[in-house]
């Protein structure tokens, strides 16, 4: 899909959770909204400037209907997103700039800003249900895990909390130590049993739900720079548990995999301007990941051309299994039956051993009777035949010996 040019520096990127709706804020103060198609056309929807300030965070409510949005100018604004109209606004929401915003349960919104307060608001009430203060620097993500109802919130002062947002408590239930870095960015993988954090230094912190947040399990370096942007990728891709998209203030966007650590490949190129915004439509499981820089641009990265490698290798494998099975069962019967064949054959042998054994002795008796008649004749026991095992017989066959010579040289002995 072509880039989508929208005019000024982007600062948040937005999605809608059903439709194919791009919403974006804006330096200006502007937020745009931009329809696109699976062809890689686009249009503008609407245009909107609730405030002069720049705007620095939006989020889409869990229904679609809404738009909220925040910035420089402390206040909230609420949008309805069929009309592109301002609805509300909440002045002074904040004593500070509003950096991130997240809408984490239908009836609940999450703010943080740049002084590290963080409020809980209800959408239906004017004031904030809650305000901490336990950060003292800016706060740059969050993460709600829905199973706990926890607020994980990230923040420059070099630590994250964990914020139930049941209890009435303004302290949080976890507070880990200082990392020595910018926390910038934070993302689930293993199914929520590890977290991922980005870091000013380009490091990959991973917490372990296990373990605790007091302090981060391992450290995975590699990138150049700041890691200003974290995402997760749909669920349908064979690697989703471990793979993650990373936006880096190098201009790059990487899809990483971790345990094993991996680089998988570029996913966008925003050339010399940092990635700090990434998102991926329909509620995280779409097609389309947008990724935001300061070049004034939106860009629309397909992911089916970034990991069909994934989902062909998935198929090629259920293929080999299944003409595996084929195979094994084949080389089974055929087996069987080279072994069949064999012990036939062995019996075959040992009937054929056992008919010459009675002619011989047939002979010899013959033979004795018509020797002379002066000497008594000696009686021989009949020996019996020794029955042969088939499978004896197919390790070692014996040979037996025989002598050519006239009937009467035995009877002169």
């Amino acid at each position: 899909m072509p880039d989508i040019r929208v005019g000024a520096q982007i600062f948040d990127i937005a999605f809608h959770p059903t439709e194919s709706i791009a919403y974006t804020g804006l330096l200006s103060g502007e937020i745009k909204a931009f329809s696109y198609d699976e062809q890689g056309n686009y249009d503008n929807k609407f245009t909107v400037r609730p405030s002069k300030r720049s705007c620095r965070t939006i989020a889409v409510s869990h229904s679609g209907d809404k738009l909220w949005a925040g910035g420089k100018g402390k206040a909230l604004h609420v949008i309805d997103v069929a009309t592109g109209v301002v609805e509300d606004t909440r002045a002074a929401a904040h004593d500070a700039a509003i950096n991130r915003m997240r809408h984490i349960t239908p009836h609940m919104l999450a703010t943080g800003d740049d002084d590290g307060v963080v409020k809980l608001w209800d959408p239906r009430a004017p004031e904030a249900i809650r305000a901490y203060n336990h950060h003292f620097d800016f706060i740059s993500d969050f993460l709600f895990l829905a199973d706990k109802k926890q607020l994980v919130t990230t923040s420059g002062d070099g630590t994250l909390s964990v914020i139930d947002v049941r209890s009435k408590k303004t302290e949080p239930v976890a507070h880990s130590e200082d990392q020595e870095d910018e926390l910038l960015s934070i993302v689930p993988i293993k199914s929520g049993q590890k977290f991922v954090v980005g870091t000013q230094l380009g490091i990959l912190s991973i917490f372990n739900k296990k373990s605790g947040w007091g302090d981060c399990v391992d450290r995975i370096p590699g990138h150049p720079h700041s890691v200003d942007a974290l995402c997760t990728i749909p669920s349908r891709y064979p690697s989703a548990q471990s793979t993650i998209l990373t936006g880096s203030s190098d201009g790059i966007m990487r899809a990483v995999q971790l345990f094993p650590t991996k680089l998988l490949g570029v996913v966008a190129d925003h050339g010399d301007f940092p990635v700090e915004r990434i998102a991926i439509d329909q509620n995280g499981e779409g097609r389309w990941v947008g990724s935001a820089g300061h070049e004034e641009v939106l860009k629309l990265t397909d992911l089916n051309e970034v990991f069909e490698d994934d989902e062909e290798e998935e198929e090629e494998d259920g293929a080999e299994g299944k003409s595996g099975g084929e195979d094994e069962d084949k080389e089974g019967s055929s087996d069987e039956d080279s072994e069949a064949e064999k012990v036939a054959a062995v019996k075959e042998d040992a009937g054929e051993q056992e008919e010459l054994d009675q002619e011989d002795e047939a002979k010899e008796a013959e033979q004795e009777d018509s020797s002379d008649s002066d000497e008594e004749p000696q009686q021989k026991k009949r020996k019996r035949n020794k029955e042969v095992d088939p499978l004896q017989a197919l390790k070692k066959r014996k040979g037996r010996n025989e002598v050519d010579a006239e009937p009467s040289f035995f009877a002169d002995l």
